[in-house]
């Protein structure tokens, strides 16, 4: 039986590994396994009516169709776009190979004059899951929460319903199942939930240097999924003896059973049904195998669509700016900013250190060797299960802080213990839209290298740039415009120049220095004209190699109703329509000092509770009350 996984893998593999090797199987291969697993998920027959209908799979999405369904009155829907996921996409290494699938949406950002000038087309990546568990099934399964204050901030911005530790906490907690072999006990965490969060059973030396390295600049470890905010740590990750572990693994595979959960894979909903005169959602358009179809919802339609197609199917179902609407010929029911906020976490991936240590990796990315590799991933064990690549995280504050309280950090360091040459220049480089001249300028001299190379990514937490998307046209399958104005805000380098300066600084403390780390020093050849190394130079790396870390959120903002840039109330119910809850990660109001996956399932666990309040209460369940 391993021997014929190992050679299903190699040969779907082997058809996007970069090395070139022809694989006329491989597509077969690939689609053999996509269809049986779509037919473990989706049922001969569907309804025409439901309880509750719910618009993507994504981790909110996942947990609202599971806590729903625990009633087994409740009829629910769950509709996704895409597909089921593959045993390929459990590797946790492959992460970056699956932003070229077709498990990604494959979107980039609009061509702005601030930054992403080393992107091909001068456009920034926007990857977003396309699959049953959404960007679950893609992401780099860091599980990272935020702080309190974070969601203090919420209820200070009038979001009654959301303290941290009467509702956020609780909800964080229901969904994990921890068990972290650093935290015994932790009254921060879960060890009975549904959803794996772990620390990684394999480690290169480089975390517990890294660890080091930030202790020697004054830093303490912590727990940064506990009450600590600044400091550092080893990963904590959504993986299951070394395998990904997304929301549909968690949430939805060990419910498959229930009889009053129905999923609908390979669908596209175009519009919800509203009501033009007594403005109650009453259903949704779909779109399947090229047939359009009416499906009604009996007590509410809930949109965990995510940051970009939530807006865009209120914006096609008449709800949105009206200026907008009305140049794209959709009716206005409700004029509301969707869209018109975007925030997400800007990064900088382009500090590689090198060191005098032997590369561990490299046999790995050698075709020979790929047998053991997959042998030592379905045995739970190699570096085939380190998430991404990343091993350890540090949270810091740089003296241009721009955070809303004293206690929050506004960087992010994330360690990853690989390189772009590591695979001649195939995953990162193709993944995160590197354009071949930064590449060969500045990585392809490193091909064959054979000592050990990391990188050090800093990510700006609360960045003061905003950005927006607008849709096109009313056609649902062409994707929104986005518009990410990345620093826009000068503020924004200088805080990720100073972040540089702290790296830098730290990779000349005593662990690292141990190790002959030092910084690669190839000048991006646009950037050259200022001397390597300097602020200018900084400065201008800062805005050519810079990318999305695919934190989007705000696009469907969460506020009080005197809040006029707000979509959806404290209760996640959109305004002015009746029945319509918008319940992912585009109603949160403004950046997180976290990767936006926890919060999503958090959002999730929130968001059901508040519907099984509203409708198990009432005496008569078909009374529909308005926002």
């Amino acid at each position: 039986m391993w021997i014929s996984v190992k050679i299903v893998l190699l040969l779907t593999i082997s058809s996007c590994n970069g090395f070139g090797i022809p694989n006329v199987f491989a597509p077969f291969v690939e689609s053999l396994i996509k269809n049986n697993a779509d037919k473990k998920v989706e049922r001969r027959s569907y309804l025409n009516e439901y309880d509750f209908i719910v618009v993507g799979s994504g981790p909110a999405g996942c947990v609202v169709a599971n806590r729903l369904t625990e009633n087994p009155n409740w009829n629910v829907l769950l509709i996704e776009a895409g597909t089921v996921e593959t045993l390929i996409e459990q590797v946790p290494m492959f992460a970056p190979y699956e932003f070229l699938t077709r498990y990604n949406w494959g979107y980039v950002a609009e061509r702005q004059p601030y930054s992403c000038f080393g992107s091909k087309d001068s456009r920034c990546g926007f990857p977003r899951g396309k699959a049953l568990g959404g960007t679950s099934v893609i992401y780099g399964m860091l599980y990272t929460r935020g702080s309190k204050e974070d969601f203090d901030n919420w209820g200070k911005l009038g979001n009654y319903g959301w303290e941290y530790y009467e509702t956020v906490l609780p909800a964080f907690k229901k969904s994990e199942r921890a068990h972290l072999k650093f935290y015994h006990k932790s009254q921060f965490h879960n060890d009975t939930g549904y959803l794996s969060v772990v620390h990684n059973e394999y480690q290169t030396p480089i975390p517990k240097i890294f660890i080091d390295g930030n202790k020697a600049m004054g830093l303490d470890e912590i727990d940064y999924n506990a009450d600590e905010n600044i400091g550092v740590a080893y990963l904590q990750s959504n993986t299951l003896k070394g395998r990904r572990h997304s929301a549909y693994k968690s949430f939805i595979e060990p419910f498959l059973h229930r009889k009053n959960l129905h999923i609908m894979l390979n669908t596209r909903v175009s519009k919800v049904l509203i009501d033009s005169v007594t403005r109650i959602a009453y259903g949704v358009e779909l779109i399947r195998k090229n047939r359009r179809h009416k499906i009604i919802a009996r007590r509410e339609v809930i949109l965990s669509a995510g940051s970009f197609h939530s807006p865009q199917l209120l914006q096609l179902s008449g709800i949105g700016p009206r200026e907008d609407l009305q140049r794209i010929g959709v009716p206005v029911l409700h004029d509301l900013p969707v869209g018109k906020e975007m925030y997400d976490h800007i990064s900088f991936p382009g500090l590689l250190f090198r060191s005098n240590l032997t590369n561990p990796i490299l046999p790995f990315l050698e075709i020979q060797n790929m047998v053991k590799v997959f042998g030592n991933f379905l045995q739970s064990k190699g570096f085939g299960t380190v998430p991404n690549g990343v091993e350890s995280l540090a949270f810091i504050q740089t003296p241009t802080t721009n955070v809303p309280h004293p206690r929050l950090p506004n960087i992010e360091l994330i360690l990853l213990t690989v390189a772009p040459h590591y695979d001649n220049g195939y995953a990162v480089r193709e993944s995160e839209r590197m354009s071949d001249w930064l590449y060969d300028s500045v990585y392809k001299q490193l091909e064959g290298d054979t000592t050990y190379s990391f990188l050090i990514v800093i990510s700006l937490l609360h960045p003061k740039s905003v950005g927006y998307l607008e849709l096109k046209d009313r056609n649902i399958f062409n994707a929104p415009r986005f518009y990410s104005n990345f620093f826009k805000e000068p503020e924004d380098v200088e805080s990720i120049l100073e972040a540089i300066k702290y790296t830098i600084a730290m990779t000349k403390t005593k662990p690292f220095q141990d190790i002959g780390a030092r910084l690669h020093d190839a000048p991006i050849p646009t950037c050259a004209k200022f001397g390597f190394g300097s602020d200018d130079y900084w400065r201008c790396a800062i805005r050519t190699w810079c990318v999305s870390l695919h934190h989007q959120v705000g696009t469907c903002k969460m506020g009080p109703s005197e809040d006029r840039t707000a979509i959806v109330n404290p209760e996640l119910k959109v305004y002015g329509v009746k029945r319509l809850r918008v319940i992912d990660t585009s109603i949160i109001p403004v950046s997180t000092t976290s990767h936006t996956c926890a919060a999503s399932y958090m959002i999730g666990e929130v968001g059901a509770d508040m519907i099984k309040r509203d409708w198990e209460r009432q005496s008569n369940p078909y009374i529909f009350h308005s926002n």
